[in-house]
């Protein structure tokens, strides 16, 4: 049992191996944190040349704060990150087990060169907002090799982030890998050089996703999804950039997050809903420059099938794309 606690640095050496085996559990009862940061239970902080590695799990034991979440409770603070890294540089998270958290699993904040590699990451569906990986104000992050199945997305990319690499990483259940959501304050938003590759979706609510919300201003460009496998997936292609907290009655707005050079290659599978690409873009920041490039996708259910539904979305598609294409240019 282990209760909140923070490692900061910096330290005079220059590789620190930081060795979990066995299991580490938090404590069940949010009382625990009664006059602590709320949003954190083990923490790294300005620490480089770190290598945290094991065949050790790292429980959160969550289930405690789940029921009383700020998703279901908007008026509650945060639950605990299960590990975060903030302010890390040349650093890495390997080969854990990482299970229950009580929200996101591992959070990289103000890092860079940051490797995951080999982690598994679970949490039941059901539980709310339990990230498995958020990257936020980080540049030059890369996640590979790993199985990630929790109750929201898989990975999650958010405002000031750059040069991120996602490859060979298995998804589901969850809400897929997003970018997003970006710009909730009204805040300036950089979000560039984004690559997710070689990864299959399982039963999650979506698949490649980008949202923004319309407050939000700024860029997202220069990113690429490409060789990714959905089977049975909500929504395997998603843009919206209409995101607000009405649900249903998001209004137009004059403000957006500009989302422009993103390209879809080599994408198939099966999608669990009629709509199997959608572009939500906003009508006074359109989506642009966006490229599809053999997209094949069919539906879960047979004799069904799967359209493409556009709004205020410009770009071109390469070779076979199913369903058709619907950009407006």
């Amino acid at each position: 049992l282990l209760h909140p606690v923070t490692f900061s640095g910096q330290c005079k050496a220059r590789e620190i191996k930081f060795l979990i085996h066995g299991t580490i559990v938090s404590p069940v009862s949010p009382k625990a944190w009664e006059g602590l940061d709320q949003g954190k239970w083990l923490t790294f902080y300005g620490v480089s040349g770190l290598k945290v590695k094991g065949t050790g799990e790292i429980n959160g034991r969550g289930w405690g704060w789940w029921n009383q979440s700020c998703r279901n409770h908007p008026g509650l603070a945060l639950a605990p990150t299960a590990i975060t890294f903030q302010s890390c540089k040349t650093s890495s998270l390997s080969e854990l087990r990482i299970i229950n958290s009580s929200q996101t699993h591992v959070l990289i904040e103000g890092s860079d060169h940051f490797i995951v590699k080999d982690v598994i990451i679970t949490a039941p569906e059901t539980s709310p907002n339990t990230d498995g990986i958020h990257i936020s104000s980080a540049s030059n992050i890369v996640i590979r090799n790993s199985r990630i199945g929790t109750g929201d997305d898989c990975v999650s990319i958010g405002d000031h982030t750059t040069n991120i690499d996602i490859s060979r990483v298995k998804c589901g259940p969850g809400h897929g890998i997003s970018i997003g959501s970006l710009g909730r304050a009204g805040n300036f938003v950089q979000v560039q050089n984004i690559r997710v590759s070689r990864v299959a979706f399982k039963g999650t609510a979506n698949g490649a996703r980008i949202k923004t919300w319309q407050v939000g201003r700024g860029y997202v460009r220069g990113v690429t999804f490409e060789n990714l496998f959905f089977n049975s997936v909500k929504n395997p292609i998603i843009i919206d950039q209409n995101y607000c907290n009405v649900r249903g009655a998001c209004k137009e707005l004059p403000t957006g997050v500009h989302i422009r050079d993103v390209t879809y290659r080599n994408l198939w599978g099966t999608s669990s809903t009629h709509v199997g690409i959608t572009m939500n873009c906003s009508q006074s920041v359109s989506c642009t420059g966006l490229l599809l490039q053999s997209i094949w996708l069919k539906s879960a259910m047979a004799g069904k099938r799967v359209i493409s539904s556009c709004i205020n979305a410009h770009g071109a598609a390469i070779g076979v794309v199913q369903p058709a294409p619907c950009f407006q240019d």
